[in-house]
């Protein structure tokens, strides 16, 4: 009986970790203890400073999106990850638009809308910010200023699209920062690729709050 009772308990600690671990949250495999790795867990939660609530939410939004976007994430168009700012979803630029323009290509729409299914119903109480970044190219003939000019409307276009598709206008944000955070080398033609990028972040919930009395400033 009182083996049993230890069976229980060991798959009852299994089933949480199960939960709790995540594609960018990955715990140790091998030999450590299951009590090891819900301190390796616990860790990574504090070194994202967030709260069990916080990550568990923000882990139903991503198992959510990991599904709708299973084929978009197979043919590495977009990626998921969680990271202390909140759930990133990360686009490739050519999913999204064509080469210099701002406007959303109509193939990206079904896509997007499974974004939006998301931020309605999963997150419905957290704010919502879009970031537009490209690579260091100088732009030559699409008629923008500069990279500058071209993320902030890029960031725009996909706010304006959420908005449309009902995801409330008074958590969405829009930024644009160029070419000035790059996430690879602009050495390369991959490298550059990686770097024209849209990111919709889904904040945690303490930094939504934050911002609400912040007169609509980005806190990170």
């Amino acid at each position: 009986m009182k083996a049993l009772k230890i069976s229980v308990l060991i798959l009852s600690v299994a089933s949480l970790i199960g939960l709790l671990s995540g594609c960018t949250i990955v715990l140790q495999r091998g030999r450590a203890s299951d009590v090891e790795k819900i301190e390796s867990l616990s860790d990574e939660i504090k070194r994202l400073k967030m709260t069990e609530d916080e990550f568990l939410k923000l882990k139903e939004a991503y198992a959510a999106l990991a599904k709708s976007l299973s084929k978009e994430i197979g043919e590495k168009q977009v990626t998921l990850g969680i990271e202390e700012k909140g759930l990133v979803i990360t686009f490739v630029d050519s999913v999204l638009f064509n080469s210099g323009k701002a406007k959303l290509r109509s193939q990206a729409h079904k896509t997007m809308d499974k974004v939006a299914r998301v931020c309605r119903k999963i997150v419905a109480d957290r704010e919502i910010g879009i970031e537009g970044h490209t690579d260091n190219q100088p732009i030559k003939h699409s008629g923008w200023k500069s990279n500058w000019e071209l993320s902030i409307a890029r960031a725009t276009s996909v706010l304006h699209y959420l908005a449309e598709k009902g995801v409330s206008p008074e958590r969405l944000s829009a930024t644009g920062f160029g070419k000035y955070r790059p996430v690879a080398t602009n050495k390369t033609v991959e490298g550059r690729q990686k770097n024209r990028r849209v990111e919709i972040v889904i904040l945690p919930e303490k930094i939504s709050r934050k911002k609400q009395t912040s007169q609509g400033k980005y806190i990170k």
